[in-house]
């Protein structure tokens, strides 16, 4: 391989990565970069790969396990992305995965020297931070927390996202709390606005300090962090006689679910869709059952019919969470006088995480 530049951004699920490489793919695009991304999941159909493919990068899909357990996989996709001519390519991790450093730090450092590794960034939600510090009550699982607080520690730079919801004074008192709790330098940044990122970019693009931390990780509770959350992915195709509102749609579809998994009890990972038609792309996510609904794109696009893509993470059993949905999205759609056939749908709980390679020291 020729040098490239590799930048890989971890975090926990709805910590906000999507939004950061679509951010940085952008910027990066603008310095005259030829950008490549790299997605990754427990199964295929992603909202994250729908949405990254309408830029003007190329995408891979690394599905159906994780970075670390199909090691070959992320290195297969990297090769095919310098072979379309990348010299900067983006990978995002599964939210719900750690040990990062020991299982693909260290590997490629050791085995693929030409690629230039940046620092390893670790997105974090305001909230679920203080989550996993026990500082505020919640609802998620602590073994899924344990997982939070390990991608903290393994981080070579640490970023507190979604600081445009926040005031100076919780800013502030944020990046206290991780600095008392954490070794890596952390950074302020809005990855849908922009803040911080251009400097956080420059430090990274300027260091080859990546894998400077490996952290003590319990693969038995690392293993069953995972598996509380039931893993759905659908593809749907929505149909009606009548011009529809899209973002009502979504807007309902994703208030009743939040409902439904308030009902249950079950905590929200994240749940996202993308809808599409005619090149126009309606995007929802819900990032915890205590945290809005986000519904982004043109409010005012109508259409006879469109494409969906569900992803779901939820604190509860695939089986539950596959009738939930079902039951959800039927209802929904019968209340807007909509025909919703799935086409695509896989739901499971991911197995126990079985590393290609797991180093014991930095290389």
């Amino acid at each position: 391989m020729n040098e490239t530049k590799l930048i890989i951004v971890g975090g926990f699920l709805a910590a906000g990565k999507t939004t950061m490489l679509n951010t940085l793919a952008s910027r990066l695009t603008a310095r005259g970069y030829k950008v490549g991304l790299i997605t990754n999941d427990q199964a295929a159909n992603l909202v994250d790969t729908a949405v990254l493919t309408c830029t003007d990068v190329d995408v891979r899909e690394v599905s159906g396990s994780c970075f670390c357990c199909n090691f070959q996989g992320f290195m297969d996709a990297i090769q095919s992305l310098i072979d379309s001519g990348a010299n900067l390519i983006i990978a995002e991790p599964v939210g719900s995965c750690t040990d990062i450093s020991a299982t693909i730090l260290q590997p490629v450092k050791d085995k693929f020297p030409k690629l230039n590794l940046a620092p390893f960034s670790v997105m974090v939600d305001p909230l679920r931070l203080k989550e996993a510090l026990e500082l505020i009550p919640g609802s998620t699982h602590p073994d899924a927390l344990y997982i939070v607080k390990r991608q903290l520690e393994e981080a070579d730079r640490i970023l507190l996202n979604k600081v445009d919801m926040l005031s100076p004074a919780q800013i502030r008192e944020a990046m206290m709390i991780l600095s008392e709790h954490f070794p890596a330098p952390s950074s302020a940044v809005s990855a849908l606005h922009g803040t911080g990122v251009e400097q956080w970019i420059d430090e990274i693009l300027a260091s080859r300090n990546a894998g400077t931390h490996l952290t003590m990780v319990d693969y038995d509770r690392y293993a069953h962090g995972e598996a509380v959350l039931g893993w759905l992915n659908a593809s749907v195709n929505l149909s009606s006689t009548a011009e529809i509102s899209w973002s009502s749609f979504v807007q309902s579809l994703l208030a009743n679910l939040k409902e439904a998994f308030i009902s249950a009890r079950a905590e929200i990972g994240h749940v996202k869709l993308s809808l599409t038609c005619n090149g126009v792309m309606i995007l929802g996510n819900l990032g915890s059952i205590n945290a809005p609904i986000n519904v982004r794109g043109d409010s005012s696009f109508k259409s006879e019919g469109a494409e969906m893509i569900l992803n779901a993470r939820v604190q509860m059993s695939p089986d539950h969470l596959q009738k939930n949905v079902e039951k959800i999205l039927a209802e929904t759609a019968e209340s807007f006088s909509l025909s919703a056939e799935i086409t695509t749908l896989e739901c499971l709980m991911p197995g126990r995480p079985n590393p290609t390679y797991r180093y014991h020291s930095i290389v």
